[in-house]
């Protein structure tokens, strides 16, 4: 059995996999606000009671926002402030007594998508989460690549690439850095730039939806959205070369994206042709928990449940 655990700002979820994959095992819970040691014994209780419900002790595998340092073994980057700074896992693995894996949520979503989801079968996937923020995360032969400073896949926080005049600087980012890729296609960019374009607030699925009834303001918007996003993921394919590109996260369910992506971004990819597929995801919002399951291939789980 395996047991993965998505672990985020406003809810826990944990899912239980069986040697075959299929789910035997779910629950959700809220995450307890600003309290660490309250979120580690609500994991370790959504833990007890899948393996009551189930019958059988599992691995556990947990997908959080941030990773965790190499330097000191301590979580950084989370939006969930009060896990910054902690010993997640060896305070994880003292309370369950098991070996628990973390990794950052967007290779959990990559690493569900390539198991057995829109990249299945493919040797190299890149899954980009275009959410609140943008994260990816790279799964390279069925396995996370993690990198030794435990950030492939931070494809949010580098430039935005062939920027234009009316580009740059560009925003701040919460990295500290001007400029980013996520300033620009998270969904509080597209927001900022529609705004700044018409003086229109709107949210970033109300603009996807007019833009899809034929408004001609929202239109334009989404036009400057996917070119930026095109140019993004070119560089991407000239570093990575991927199979596949599994899109995840609210923006990822823009219906257009799927078509004008590929039709735009040969213009910056450094071949005569382009042969990595874009794939919009294959188990929604549930592609974080699957993925954290997924960390534990199989021998591993049943040697350490």
């Amino acid at each position: 059995m395996r047991l993965g655990v998505d672990l985020g700002g406003t809810k826990i979820e944990i899912l239980a996999l069986d040697a075959t994959g299929a789910e035997r095992f779910r629950r959700r819970i809220p995450t307890p606000r600003g309290d660490y040691r309250a979120t580690l014994a609500a994991i370790a209780g959504l833990v007890a009671d899948a393996e009551t419900a189930t019958g059988v002790a599992g691995s556990v595998g947990v997908g959080t926002p941030g990773s965790i340092s190499r330097a000191t073994g301590l979580l950084r980057g989370s939006n969930s402030v009060c896990l910054n700074g902690q010993p997640i896992q060896r305070d994880l693995e003292t309370l369950l007594g098991r070996a628990v894996r973390i990794t950052n949520d967007a290779n959990c979503f990559a690493l569900s998508e390539a198991s057995d989801g829109a990249g299945r079968g493919a040797s190299v996937v890149f899954g980009a989460i275009l959410g609140t923020g943008v994260g990816a995360g790279i799964v390279v032969r069925g396995k996370v690549l993690d990198g030794p400073n435990g950030i492939a896949g931070e494809w949010g926080h580098n430039p935005l690439p062939w920027p234009r005049d009316d580009e740059r600087p560009g925003h701040r980012c919460f990295c500290g850095q001007d400029g980013c890729i996520e300033t620009f296609l998270a969904g509080p960019g597209l927001e900022r730039d529609h705004l700044h374009a018409t003086g229109e607030p709107l949210t970033a699925h109300e603009i996807a939806a007019r833009a899809a009834r034929g408004d001609a303001a929202c239109g334009a918007t989404l036009v400057r959205y996917e070119e930026r996003l095109a140019r993004a993921l070119a560089h991407v394919i000239n570093m990575l070369d991927p199979d596949v590109i599994v899109l995840g996260g609210g923006l990822s369910n823009v219906d257009s994206l799927y078509a004008n992506l590929p039709a735009l971004w040969g213009r910056w990819v450094f071949s005569d042709r382009v042969d990595t597929r874009l794939a919009r995801h294959a188990h929604g919002d549930a592609s974080g928990v699957r993925g954290a399951a997924w960390l534990w291939p199989l021998a591993d789980a049943r040697e350490n449940a």
